[in-house]
């Protein structure tokens, strides 16, 4: 396990096991690795309940109040704030944002009223956090690279607004947060705080599309984009995770139960969790699909998916990883009006009206021109972070509720 001084030193050390782990996976007689436990790491010889090593030096916690084991929780590399949140977000325009920004660059979307915001994943890649405030709504919009998690939540709990910062902690690979007025400790993957005086509760999800930046221009010039001012002096356009997304790669530091059968650990996937219930569609399916009609429950849904998006963890830069696409789950109806969705002649389109739509859930064009569909939360993950999480998931096996 390693212990870092700073992410940029833990960077040097991971582009190492990067190349040893690509190389192997480049010999035909190599198995696809699997995650699985590190067998001497000291986490799994500790008590169950004793704080990880060195955080109740960093943090005033109440770590006698937690719901996990602390066995499971992990050194990533920096200490505390080691990769520091953004506090004191600046925006520019879209028109400006067009100098560094290119076409098929992820970006994490938020919506709240008639203000839109562009959040870049080159920025999200190097801080994790962005403590805002769209449309007077308190958010915090997060992004776990080792989970590929783009993950946007209220930050109100109990009356309270909260701002989160890094622990320099993971649990089975998926970022830790921090509140800064209690000092409890949140899963990202989840929303639940898992350790201090908060514990159990959780963080409600905000609607939030991982998309390409051209996609945001387009349907939202006036919006806002968060500017690279922050601050800091980061490497911006660089992805320090180079590689990293490949299918045949086991997650790191990752310390959880192997992951479930019928996806690799590395799969991206899009995920939806409604009603205490969970399912994951796989991108290689959605993008065949372009859409999908499903039921998770009782309860119907639709998820878009569209192509113009690049990995943020593939290439040397954020903006030139291999495409993707991407998804955004939505409430099938209008009005009371229950809509059936299909794809064809490259456009997505409703049977009972015949208006097209886009991945943002906005009518283009026919007569439910300039309405929009109710956003579901869903989130990507790579498959080995959420079945870790919600190992009940149904995979999407290509029919409704199958």
């Amino acid at each position: 396990m390693l212990h870092l001084t700073s992410r940029r030193t833990w960077i040097a050390a991971f582009g190492s096991i990067l190349l040893a782990s690509c190389q192997s996976a480049a010999n035909p007689a190599s198995p696809t690795p699997r995650p699985t436990a590190i067998e001497a790491s000291p986490s799994l010889n500790a008590p169950p309940a004793l704080p990880p090593a060195g955080a109740e030096a960093e943090f005033r916690t109440d770590f006698s109040r937690h719901s996990v084991d602390y066995r499971e929780i992990l050194s990533g590399g920096p200490p505390k704030n080691g990769i520091p949140a953004i506090d004191d977000p600046a925006y520019v325009s879209v028109d400006e944002a067009e100098e560094w920004l290119a076409p098929q660059e992820p970006v994490i979307v938020v919506e709240v009223g008639d203000q839109a915001r562009a959040y870049p994943i080159q920025i999200l890649i190097w801080h994790e956090i962005v403590n805002d405030q769209l449309g007077g709504l308190p958010l915090s919009v997060t992004f776990c690279p080792l989970c590929n998690t783009g993950i946007a939540f209220e930050r109100t709990v109990d009356g309270r607004v909260l701002d989160f910062g890094t622990t320099g902690r993971l649990r089975y690979s998926n970022l830790i947060m921090y509140d800064r007025q209690t000092e409890s400790w949140w899963q990202q993957a989840t929303g639940e705080a898992i350790a201090g005086e908060l514990t159990g509760k959780n963080l409600a999800l905000f609607p939030a599309t991982m998309i390409g930046w051209s996609e945001f221009a387009e349907a939202y010039p006036e919006g806002t984009v968060l500017t690279r001012e922050t601050g800091y002096d980061r490497n911006y356009g660089r992805n320090p995770y180079l590689g990293y997304d490949d299918i045949t790669r086991s997650p790191f530091l990752y310390e959880g139960p192997l992951t479930p059968d019928g996806l690799p650990a590395m799969a991206r996937v899009f995920t939806v969790d409604r009603g205490g219930q969970a399912v994951a569609y796989p991108y290689d399916r959605l993008e065949q699909a372009r859409v999908v009609r499903d039921r998770l429950g009782d309860q119907p849904l639709v998820v878009f998916w569209q192509p113009g998006t690049a990995s943020a963890l593939d290439g040397a830069f954020v903006s030139t990883g291999r495409e993707v696409g991407a998804a955004a789950a939505y409430v099938p109806e209008h009005a009371g009006q229950a809509l059936t969705f299909e794809w064809g002649d490259g456009q997505i389109r409703d049977q009972e009206t015949g208006s097209t739509w886009d991945v943002f859930g906005a009518a283009l064009q026919g007569p439910l021109m300039g309405t929009r569909l109710q956003p579901i939360v869903g989130v990507n993950h790579f498959w080995f972070s959420w079945a870790a999480f919600r190992p009940d998931t149904r995979i999407y096996s290509g029919k409704p509720g199958g």
